[in-house]
């Protein structure tokens, strides 16, 4: 158990200025946090107490979905020997709701316990326990603090408490749902020990305050949809982490915060004593950086990284030999990175060697070593890869571009033909929860047909500005129903909106402006924000202001239909087929002018590819199509017509992406 009193650790032996000094006569410390208040501060603070039934049955979930954390400053001690964790947490909250909050319901996971919490204000400090699988226990211990001045809407309220309790490996909450044992353990491997210290946060294991209502893994999709609302709704918060971690025997090497990584400190109390019997502290500190669209995560690792021979990637693991696959896929699929995004990654990739189910957030990847073939390995690699090259605040961006240049490596080893059919794939669940009709559709004049993808750039048709604000708190039931309204790429909070919808929009980008200007554009785009002001915020409308300008084209109506709005997919039709012979003339044969008419019902502007094709001759159009409107065009055909084609799964629908009918014409007179 971790004292109660002042933590210390001892640094005489770590200050290389006092190694010539004399020794003091006394320890000499440095302060890690102290759990007594900030008297200058003037706090109010509460001891928890049991949080009576009847107030714990009155807490709603509006209440709970009310706040949104701004910032986070953690001070974590950390005892693997024992899996305790002891935390000092100061953080602001602000009121996202349109009503005044008059309480606050905090959630740790459920081994950890509230000792106390303090604010500007008075308040009173109760704890309960609730069920739900936010956390791998399947619980969480909740504070109920109920505020003497309630927060109004828009306003922050900044508190500090102090909880601690120990933090093991727990498949309960899948487990109960049927999962086998061994299963569960392999998917819920969050812990502190001896051998492994691994946070993963919201939706693992809740090791910082959140606010959520109950979420339920049975709950169809409730729990990921909160996930992602979460990571959207608090992109912008700050984390400033200081931690410190006592150790027996060989000590911790790496910290790793959201992917970042700091090299930990080492302080030994008795540097004499046998590496196995030598107890110390490993400290550092991870400046306050923007969380982005994430949740926290926190790593730590007992071996030092190497990187592969290829400077691709960062590689933590006890064996060696493990690195080669990996080394190799990853120089398989570089060029395709290179002529894509850019020459060089912007940082290399982080592997470290675990045995669970597999974690990736942006270019750090946990993943068991265990592949001997690289050839096995290379299309995952394209995507964690990808990561590395390209780095965007916006999510449909961040991880829509790796998911593109996924499907462009199946194309280019597979064919575009199986390159359609993973895209296919990937957006047949889209398919089930697009709205069948846009929200502004009831309440906003029809759409203006004439709008489309013209052969020069005017900036003159800029999309409308953003609407201010902060998103709508979480609603209470989770997915929305049929009909509702969808998610905005811009906005999207989804997996299946900011990964599969958008890697297919990307998709249908590339089939408009073609290679070398989506190259331009996605190369012009990293070099921008790897070149902004720390912390300053992507416009959202610059990939379509650099796209425009590498492909001279006027994209605002695709952007407008596909990324700042959800209206929907396309949803096309063949109305009718009529072929016509050409007699022959000039020297040329029979011919003939096939005239096909095509219906849009969905809501979105398209510019389809129709084909003509007999045998292996083929002719192709694009036909301009508005929302909710038919069109008919005609194609001359150098030969006997047996098939038309409409799309060919470049453009995203609610049905099957591909419509084709059979062409039947009478035989040509002898």
């Amino acid at each position: 158990m971790i004292r109660s009193t002042i933590l210390t650790v001892l640094l005489s032996a770590a200050a290389a200025g006092m190694a010539q000094q004399p020794a003091p006569s006394e320890p000499q410390g440095q302060v890690l946090f102290h759990r007594n208040e900030d008297p200058s501060a003037q706090p109010r603070s509460g001891k928890p107490s049991r949080t009576p039934e009847k107030a714990i049955a009155a807490i709603t979930d509006a209440e709970r979905s009310a706040i949104a954390f701004t910032a986070w400053d953690l001070d974590l001690h950390l005892a693997p020997a024992t899996s305790h964790l002891a935390a000092r947490a100061r953080f602001t909250v602000r009121n996202i709701s349109s009503a005044p909050v008059s309480q606050l319901a905090l959630q740790v996971s459920s081994t950890l316990h509230w000792e106390s919490l303090s604010a500007p204000i008075p308040l009173t400090l109760t704890e309960h326990v609730l069920a739900t699988d936010a956390d791998h226990t399947g619980q969480a211990t909740e504070a109920l603090v109920v505020l003497s001045r309630p927060i109004p809407p828009g306003s922050s309220l900044t508190l500090t408490g102090f909880y601690s309790g120990p933090i093991t490996a727990s498949g309960e909450r899948l487990t109960r749902i049927g999962a086998p044992p061994d299963q569960a353990v392999n998917a819920d491997w969050d812990q502190i020990s001896p051998d492994i210290i691994a946070l993963r946060g919201f939706g693992n294991v809740l090791w910082y305050p959140v606010s959520s209502p109950p979420l339920f893994l049975g709950d169809g999709a409730r729990l990921f949809q909160a996930i992602g609302l979460s990571r959207l709704q608090q992109a912008s918060s700050t984390v400033h982490l200081r931690l410190s971690i006592e150790y027996v025997g060989e000590p911790p090497v790496d910290a790793f915060l959201n992917g970042q990584r700091q090299p930990l400190d080492h302080v030994t109390e008795e540097p004499n004593a046998p590496v196995e019997e030598s107890h110390g502290v490993a400290t550092t500190d991870f400046p306050a950086a923007s969380l982005g669209f994430r949740t926290p995560s926190l790593f730590v690792t007992a071996q030092a990284s190497h990187p592969s021979e290829n400077q691709l990637l960062q590689v933590t693991t006890t064996r060696p030999e493990a690195i080669a696959p990996f080394t190799t896929a990853s120089t398989n699929v570089a060029p395709l990175l290179r002529d894509w995004l850019g020459p060089a990654p912007l940082t290399p990739l982080t592997l470290i060697d675990h045995s669970g189910q597999p974690f990736e957030e942006d270019a750090f990847l946990l993943v068991p070593l265990t592949a001997t073939d690289a050839r096995q390995i290379t299309p995952a690699m394209v995507h964690s890869l990808a990561h590395a090259w390209f780095r965007s605040s916006l999510p449909w961006l961040n991880e829509g571009v790796p998911q593109f240049i996924s499907l462009l490596y199946t194309e280019s080893t597979d064919g575009r033909d199986k390159a359609l059919a993973e895209l296919r794939q990937l957006i047949n669940p889209l398919t089930l929860v697009e709205p069948e009709k846009p929200a502004e559709e009831a309440s906003t004049p029809p759409a203006d047909f004439s709008r489309g993808y013209s052969s020069s750039s005017s900036s003159s048709s800029s999309p409308e500005p953003l609407p201010a604000g902060p998103p709508d708190p979480l609603p209470s039931t989770l997915p929305p129903p049929p009909g509702q309204p969808g998610q905005s790429l811009i906005a999207a909070h989804d997996e299946v909106y900011y990964r599969a919808k958008a890697a297919a929009v990307l998709w249908l980008l590339h089939s408009i402006v073609g290679d070398v200007p989506l190259k331009r554009g996605l190369q012009t785009y990293r070099d921008e924000v790897r070149h902004a002001a720390p912390n300053t915020p992507e416009d959202p409308h610059a990939f379509q202001r650099v796209l425009e300008a590498a492909s001279h084209k006027d994209l605002s109506a695709i952007f407008d239909d596909w990324v700042y709005h959800d209206r929907g997919l396309a949803d096309l039709s063949i109305v009718n087929v009529t072929p016509r012979d050409l007699p022959a003339r000039n020297g040329k044969g029979v011919s003939w002018l096939v005239a096909v008419e095509i219906h849009n019902a969905g809501y979105v502007t398209v510019d389809v590819p129709v084909t003509v094709r007999s045998g292996t001759l083929t002719s192709t159009e694009k036909v301009h199509i508005p929302p909710r409107s038919s069109v008919s065009t005609r194609i001359v055909f150098e030969g006997v017509p047996q098939e038309i084609q409409v799309n060919d799964g470049t453009i995203p629908e609610t049905t099957s992406p591909i419509h084709v009918r059979e062409i039947h014409v009478a035989p040509a007179p002898i």
